[in-house]
């Protein structure tokens, strides 16, 4: 398992992120520091979060997913052995929102100090705020970089001129540039990410972290009817993609995960990891168990044909 480079950042990450959306919703600090030490001590190091996180779940406010990741840092001494991802522009209550020059200086103080550390290693937009002047915004993370606050920085949910246009704007005032997107992509969601992203991404080496992976759960085959929706709090989100070419991807994976040895959550991440521009997936765990299948997802060599048949069931 090689390390891969999120752009041009000269930083290098396993090709697996974990994604810190659970911490302080599905699973509690206590079974978070758990998941978290065996994600370290499986050889990984990406760990993804943002600010807002966890804010939906019933009273929270946001901050407590970088909160608990803080506390396990300040608990385990481990800073040096990961690389941190979080995330501004959510809103986070009144006035808190957006890539104002004066609400990222004060978000990334916030963040700074949940996280119990004095950089975060990937700062990324959360949303394009179009109220913003691009200039503003890139002007602004340029000054966190400088002041070592921040050591890269990346864009999410940004559309392909969007992202363009922020590229040039730090070429022509000699910024700091986004290196890397975080969009949706799976085996599920591709057509948007392959057709209007990726070509952009491949041709300025932008790095891509991919988040839904696994199609908020879908791809792990825990879901084959409406009757197994309720085995979670995600499964709601789950019903639109039980239809004819869900059913097909569900079965080609069945067997390419029988061929390996494998689980489905397991394959599905590896066919991200195999498609070429991907840094890493990002993807969820809250226990052990589940921690193992994402694990074996950054060991796994799906062949040609594996990769084919899955392609081949995706197909959009």
């Amino acid at each position: 398992m090689e390390k891969r480079e999120i752009g041009n950042s000269g930083i290098k990450v396993y090709p697996f992120a974990f994604g810190g959306n659970v911490f302080g919703w599905t699973i509690d600090e206590k079974e978070s520091f758990k998941v978290l030490d065996g994600f370290v001590d499986a050889g990984l190091d990406f760990i993804d979060t943002a600010d807002v996180y966890s804010s939906w779940a019933p009273g929270n406010k946001g901050g407590e997913s970088e909160t608990i990741i803080g506390n396990w840092l300040k608990r385990s001494g481990k800073r040096d052995k990961v690389i941190i991802a979080t995330k501004v522009g959510k809103p986070m209550g009144e006035g808190k929102k957006g890539l104002s020059r004066k609400y990222i200086t004060q978000a990334v103080e916030d963040s700074l100090k949940r996280l119990h550390t004095d950089y975060i290693d990937l700062y990324q937009s959360h949303d394009d705020d179009k109220d913003t002047p691009l200039l503003e915004t890139m002007g602004t993370f340029t000054e966190l970089i400088k002041q070592g606050k921040v050591r890269t920085i990346g864009a999410s949910n940004y559309s392909g001129p969007r992202l363009k246009e922020a590229l040039q704007v730090s070429k022509d005032n000699g910024l700091a540039a986004y290196q890397c997107l975080q969009p949706e992509y799976n085996l599920y969601a591709r057509e948007h990410y392959e057709k209007e992203l990726e070509p952009l991404c491949r041709e300025r080496n932008i790095g891509v972290i991919s988040y839904y992976s696994l199609a908020s759960g879908f791809l792990t085959g825990k879901y084959r009817s409406e009757n197994d929706l309720s085995q979670s709090t995600r499964g709601h989100g789950v019903k639109k993609f039980l239809n004819p070419r869900g059913y097909k991807i569900l079965a080609a994976l069945d067997k390419v995960a029988a061929e390996h040895n494998a689980t489905p959550a397991s394959v599905a991440l590896a066919w991200i990891i195999a498609h070429p521009g991907i840094t890493a997936p990002i993807a969820s765990a809250t226990s052990i168990k589940q921690l193992h299948d994402l694990v074996k997802a950054t060991e796994l060599n799906l062949n040609s044909d594996a990769i084919d048949l899955l392609n081949s069931a995706s197909k959009y």
